[in-house]
């Protein structure tokens, strides 16, 4: 059998065609739980009846424990060219996951359209640079049906949980298949207009839709992406009792009479008492990795998949071996508990010796927590950003800190410019205060300075009454007085 290679395609058409092709080979080797990694055109194939098919997936036997001769991780996981960010770090920035295929799947897409590698002449440090440090995403070609881009688009989500499965994909390139440019845009057969979807409460659509809801689920209001503040919730706890049009079902809820029409991306599953995105903890914990993570899924049956920090794969178990842990949400003040003395990553400590405080700006989805110090002054090229395993810190907030030093102490940790600003303010009200007080001991220092020439006067007056130097011979009043009459 003859194959060739796949390259790069200046035909829409081929590449819709392979792109089909491709993406219902992956979703058969994902429904056996084997995972690709390594996507790149030179992997698919062109067999003698212009199929295509993709011609390496060996890399993931790595998740079956084979050990390899090198230990580089872009040895190991995949092309840096085509890596999503997760793939870089696995047990630090991951799990990976069959999401982490739909980005190297884009990618390789993207170099069909365009003829340009992703990341083209960047060196292996500038692309972990662009896609994991600066979050930045691949360019993406014009022109493309909505359908098409949008669920490309949605491929380059960082965290992988916002990306669309192959599924999903395939939907989108079957539906894109025959849609022709008209008019300035992009239509199907049959005069229907393709439209762009859009994103509800910071979560793409293809997170929203992982749930699948059935009727007899449990099922409560969703909670905010990152947010920690107590809000009220339309529908606490109900049970799913019917099935609507256009992604409404129907929610029954103690309490109200009728059942409630509400939109599936509104609602999450919950079973036994747990939901995807919450924060769990281990109750027997294992020292290879940590015991605080984040659920990604829980099946009907109980089974989950977590991620935890040190686990490069979704940790598969029971409901029962977890149980709730503390939520970290962006925007929260942490630091690392008294009593850690060897962190799982390196920490900064205070002039005083204790544990520096910063602020979550990134929770990743294995839990792990990329904390800023903002109360720290850096220089260009510097970093200040830290990572955090959950189990490790705790929350510090201005009302929790004890006395008045302490909650200095925390306002401090706002911004490094806090302490110049407040040495400035010392220094100007010191600087106030003096001018005040010298002013005012001046003042009572001419006053009292008056009062006394005055009560001189007046003795002066008293022993001089109806005398005059004027009247008196002028050798007389030059001795009494040294004044009045000059002397001849």
């Amino acid at each position: 059998m003859n194959w060739k290679y796949i390259i790069y395609f200046s035909s829409s058409a081929n590449v819709h065609r392979y792109g089909i092709e491709l993406a219902q080979g992956i979703l058969e080797l994902h429904s056996k739980g084997i995972l690709v990694l390594n996507f790149k055109p030179f992997n698919f194939l062109l067999n003698e009846h212009d199929q295509a098919v993709l011609g390496d997936f060996g890399i993931p036997f790595l998740l079956l424990g084979i050990p390899l001769s090198s230990s580089d991780i872009a040895l190991r996981l995949g092309t840096p060219n085509y890596m999503a960010p997760e793939q870089w770090e696995p047990e630090i920035r991951g799990p990976i996951s069959f999401e982490t295929d739909s980005w190297g799947f884009a990618c390789s897409i993207v170099e069909m359209l365009s003829g340009v590698q992703p990341w083209c002449g960047k060196s292996i440090e500038e692309i972990y640079c662009s896609v994991v440090t600066k979050q930045e995403k691949p360019h993406i070609p014009n022109g493309l049906p909505p359908a098409l881009e949008h669920v490309v688009s949605g491929c380059f989500e960082y965290d992988f949980r916002n990306r669309p499965l192959i599924s999903d994909i395939l939907n989108a390139f079957k539906s894109s298949q025959n849609a022709v440019h008209s008019g300035g845009r992009w239509r199907r057969l049959g005069n229907m207009t393709l439209t762009d979807k859009s994103i509800i409460s910071g979560c793409t659509e293809w997170f929203l839709s992982k749930d699948h809801l059935q009727v007899g689920d449990t099922v409560r209001s969703r909670k905010s992406p990152n947010s920690c503040k107590p809000e009220s919730m339309h529908i606490p706890e109900g049970t799913v009792v019917g099935m609507d049009s256009d992604g409404f079902v129907l929610v029954r809820v103690h309490g109200v009479h009728d059942p409630l029409r509400v939109h599936t991306w509104t609602l999450e599953r919950v079973t036994s008492g747990l939901a995807a995105g919450d924060c769990v903890r281990v109750k027997e914990e294992d020292k290879k990795h940590s015991p605080v993570g984040i659920l990604h899924s829980i099946q009907r049956d109980g089974s989950v998949a977590v991620g935890f920090i040190g686990v490069e794969t979704l940790w598969k178990g029971c409901s029962s071996e977890l149980q709730m842990s503390e939520l970290y949400c962006v925007g929260q003040f942490v630091r690392l508990k008294a009593n850690i003395f060897s962190p799982r990553f390196d920490w900064r400590h205070k002039e005083g010796g204790e544990w520096a405080t910063g602020r979550i700006s990134q929770v990743l989805p294995n839990g792990c927590l990329v904390v800023k110090l903002p109360g720290r002054l850096v220089f260009r090229g510097s970093c200040n950003s830290f990572l955090a395993d959950p189990a490790e810190v705790e929350v510090v907030s201005f009302r929790t800190c004890p006395g008045v030093v302490k909650k200095y102490q925390h306002l401090e940790d706002f911004h490094w410019a806090v302490r110049p600003l407040v040495i400035a303010l010392g220094l100007f009200t010191a600087m106030k205060l003096g001018f005040f007080v010298g002013k005012t001991l001046g003042r009572a220092r001419r006053k009292k300075g008056q009062n006394i020439l005055i009560q001189g006067d007046d003795h002066q007056t008293d022993g001089q009454i109806g005398v005059k130097p004027g009247w008196l011979p002028s050798p007389v009043a030059n001795v009494l007085f040294r004044e009045g009459v000059a002397t001849r």
